[in-house]
C-alpha cells in the first residue's frame, strides 16, 4: 500500500512521522518544536527558515494523525493530477502562506496590547497556570509559536474541491456523500467562525484558511498562465489526456525495418502486421474515448473499477 502513494506525498509523510519521532527521541537533549515552530517575527527567536520548518511539527498524535491522513487522502489524488514539482510547490506555497497569515494575526494582537510601545527588555506581568510571573517582553514574544501542517493540508482540500468539485466524499457526522465543492466550503465557514470566536484558543485557524487562501492564488494563477503550469480543473486534465492520445492515434508510417522485401516468410513484419497493429491501436483509443466522454458527462466518480484501470494503463501506453 505504501508503495503505491506518490513520491513527494510519500515523502512528505515519511518526514512528519520522523520529525515527529524524533521530537520526543531528543527532547532531553534538543528541543526540536522551540528551534522550529514559527516564532512571531518581532520575537528574539524569529528566523526565516522557521516558514518552512514549523509545516513539519506536530504537538500531539492527534494533530499528526489527522493532518497525515487529509494528506494521504487527498495529496494522492492530487499529486497524480498534477505531477511531483506542481504538488510540491503548491504545498509549499499553502504552507508559507499560512504561517504569513498567521503572523499578521499576532501582529494584530501585539499591535493592540500595548506591547509593541514596550522595548523587548521591558518586564511585564504574565498570567500562567501558578498564577501571574514577571517576564520579559522578548520572552512573552518567545512564547507565541505556530506548528503543524493543516495550513498546506487545507490547500490540498481546497484544491480536490476546486479540482474535482463533484466527486461524492464522506464527511464525519453527515450519514450520506456531499459532493466535494460544498465539503470544502463548510470546512472554510467552520474555520472562519471559529478564527472570529477563537478567544485564546491554540487552534490557528488563520492559519488554516491562509493556507485556503494562498492555495485559491496560485490555482488561479495557474489557470490565467497555463503555459507556467498546465493546470486546470478536472474536465481540463481529461481533455488534455484525450489530446494526447489523439496525437499518438492513427497509422504511423512504417519504420525503415518494416520496408524490408518480406515475401519471404520471416523475413520481417509483413503488410497484415502493420494492418493489425493499427487497427488494435484504434479500438484501443475508441474505448478510451468512450471513457473520457462518459466523464464528460457524468464525472470521473460515475467510472466502473474497469475503466478506471484502462484509463490509467492508456496513459502509460507509449
Amino acid at each position: 500500500m505504501f508503495r503505491n502513494i506518490p513520491t513527494i506525498t510519500k515523502n512528505l509523510l515519511l518526514i512528519n512521522v520522523i520529525a515527529f519521532l524524533a521530537t520526543y527521541v531528543l527532547s532531553n537533549q534538543f528541543n526540536l518544536q522551540e528551534w522550529g515552530k514559527l516564532h512571531f517575527f518581532m520575537a528574539p527567536d524569529f528566523y526565516i527558515y522557521q516558514l518552512i520548518t514549523y509545516q513539519f511539527l506536530h504537538a500531539d498524535f492527534t494533530h499528526i494523525f489527522f493532518n497525515m491522513f487529509a494528506l494521504w487522502m487527498f495529496g494522492c489524488v492530487i499529486e497524480r493530477v498534477w505531477g511531483p514539482q506542481k504538488f510540491l510547490i503548491y504545498y509549499l506555497v499553502c504552507g508559507i502562506g499560512a504561517g504569513l497569515c498567521q503572523e499578521i494575526v499576532q501582529y494584530v494582537e501585539y499591535s493592540s496590547s500595548g506591547l509593541a510601545q514596550l522595548s523587548l527588555n521591558s518586564v511585564i506581568p504574565v498570567e500562567t497556570n501558578s498564577g501571574a510571573i514577571m517576564m520579559s517582553v522578548g520572552n512573552y514574544l518567545n512564547i507565541w509559536g505556530t506548528i503543524g501542517a493543516s495550513g498546506a493540508v487545507y490547500g490540498i482540500l481546497l484544491a480536490f474541491g476546486m479540482t474535482f468539485p463533484n466527486e461524492r466524499i464522506f464527511i464525519f457526522p453527515i450519514p450520506i456523500p456531499i459532493k466535494a465543492k460544498w465539503f470544502i466550503l463548510i470546512y472554510a465557514v467552520i474555520e472562519f467562525v471559529s478564527a472570529m470566536n477563537a478567544n485564546g484558543s491554540n487552534v490557528a485557524h488563520m492559519a488554516h484558511l491562509g493556507g485556503m487562501l494562498f492555495g485559491l492564488l496560485l490555482i488561479l494563477y495557474w489557470r490565467r498562465h497555463p503555459t507556467n503550469f498546465n493546470i486546470g480543473n478536472g474536465k481540463q486534465f481529461f481533455e488534455n489526456m484525450k489530446r494526447s492520445f489523439e496525437a499518438r492515434r492513427g497509422p504511423q508510417a512504417p519504420k525503415q525495418s518494416r520496408q524490408t522485401d518480406t515475401r519471404q516468410p520471416g523475413f520481417g513484419p509483413t503488410r497484415e502486421d502493420d494492418m493489425e497493429y493499427n487497427r488494435r491501436k484504434q479500438e484501443r483509443q475508441a474505448e478510451v474515448d468512450v471513457i473520457l466522454d462518459k466523464i464528460r458527462k457524468s464525472g470521473y466518480d460515475s467510472l466502473t473499477k474497469e475503466e478506471k484501470q484502462r484509463l490509467f494503463e492508456a496513459s502509460h501506453e507509449r
